[in-house]
């Protein structure tokens, strides 16, 4: 049986921005890629490496960078992007300069650290355990 570990809907001011970011900077894999009515723009991609992830992005007028699932620790909202090769993305972001606002470090659930993308979103490089 097949399992979603995680989806993730942005609302981004600019798609072609967000969509450089995560795919040609994160190397994401682009989806899908649809115009909706009324200029609306809906776009999937997915981390590499993860099978059933997927991060959603939405345009609403005049709306701010938005997130409808997360887990919220620590005063936070954090977002979970899987891996399943935690050193080479970690070394590939930062590459292109991404800012890592936490280290790596092990938990109980496996290697995580925490970074920062251009729209606000604070995020959790994770390769989980096992």
């Amino acid at each position: 049986m097949r399992q979603t570990i995680a989806r993730v809907t942005l609302v981004v001011p600019d798609y072609d921005e967000a969509i450089a970011f995560y795919r040609d900077s994160l190397g994401f894999e682009l989806l899908d890629d649809l115009d909706m009515e009324d200029g609306k723009r809906w776009v999937v991609l997915r981390p590499r490496g993860a099978r059933e992830t997927a991060l959603l992005i939405a345009k609403a007028d005049g709306a701010a960078q938005l997130a409808a699932i997360g887990n919220q620790t620590g005063g936070r909202v954090a977002f979970f992007l899987h891996t399943d090769d935690f050193a080479r993305d970690h070394a590939a972001m930062l590459a292109k300069g991404v800012t890592f606002r936490e280290e790596p470090r092990h938990e109980p659930y496996g290697i995580v650290a925490v970074f920062a993308d251009p729209f606000g979103n604070l995020w959790d490089l994770l390769q989980p355990a096992g």
